[in-house]
This record gives C-alpha cells, sequence and structure tokens, in this order.
C-alpha cells in the first residue's frame, strides 16, 4: 500500500501534469483523432490508432491523479525535525566500504524519473527514520544485513 505523503513540490508537480495533460494535450489529441477519424477508413488509419491509444492513455492517466491528488496529503518542513531524519529529508550515508549515497525521502508519486529520490516506503527509509548524524542503522537486502551510517541531514535543497 502507498503512503499518501507528498512534498510540496511534488504535490505541484502531479498538479501541473494533470493541467497540462487535460487542457493542452488531450486536445490537441482529440482534434488530431477527429481529423483522422474524418478520412474515412479508420481500421488502416496509422494516424487514428495511435492517437487514439494515445488518448486513452491521457485519459487513464488524467483519471489516476484525479483520484490520487485529493488523497495526498501535503508535508511542510518543521524546524521540529532539525537534527533527525524524517519525511523530505536529504540524507547522506556511508556504508563500512566507502560507499556514500546521497538521496532524498519522498511520498511514492514523486520518485520516477528521478535517481536521487527514494520512497518513504522503501525498506532503506523505513530503517532512516528518527536517525540522526553518526548514527547507525542496519537495512535487510536480498544480499543480506546491510551496516549505514548517517553522515549528513539537509531539509534544504
Amino acid at each position: 500500500m502507498k503512503t499518501n505523503l507528498i512534498t510540496p513540490e511534488g504535490y505541484r508537480k502531479l498538479q501541473q501534469e494533470h493541467d497540462h495533460l487535460w487542457f493542452e494535450k488531450r486536445p490537441e489529441v482529440t482534434k488530431i483523432v477527429n481529423w483522422a477519424a474524418s478520412l474515412g477508413d479508420r481500421s488502416e488509419n496509422a494516424d487514428y490508432t495511435f492517437n487514439k491509444r494515445l488518448l486513452r492513455q491521457i485519459d487513464r492517466r488524467v483519471r489516476y491523479l484525479r483520484k490520487r491528488l485529493p488523497d495526498l496529503k501535503i508535508v511542510e518542513y518543521s524546524p521540529q525535525q532539525q537534527g533527525k531524519v524524517y519525511f523530505g529529508a536529504w540524507v547522506e550515508i556511508e556504508n563500512d566500504d566507502g560507499e556514500v549515497k546521497r538521496f532524498r525521502i519522498v511520498g511514492p508519486d514523486e520518485i520516477y524519473e528521478r535517481n536521487d529520490y527514494i520512497s518513504i516506503d522503501s525498506p532503506m527509509a523505513r530503517a532512516l527514520l528518527g536517525k540522526a548524524v553518526d548514527e547507525e542503522y542496519s537495512v535487510k537486502t536480498p544480499q543480506g544485513e546491510m551496516l549505514w551510517y548517517v553522515n549528513k541531514i539537509d531539509y534544504t535543497a
């Protein structure tokens, strides 16, 4: 089950995606579908077939966003979070092998197209919650238990 948390930036991005799809992309594709349909035989009309499929994809995504956006809870930064890892934190961690990772803990709707974001639902994020700098913690991975240390916590980009 997905957590319904999201950062303010993530919410704005989803809202912008919805608006772009609904007010710009969909009308544009609808015009193409109508034009292609007016040409007659639709069975061999590649413009019609392709754009009709694209229209269904747009409608599916818009339906998902309209259902998802009202359920999301925007989590704003609070000064009380300072010094500990919570939702929205940029965290730098290191393991015993010297491998360093830096990422931000965000909602599951925000992780796509970003390599430096991880979901609050991930095992790594769950293990990190509430930790402070210089604390160590372990995470269960497919390779076994891994020990990590918190190097840095930041709530600004």
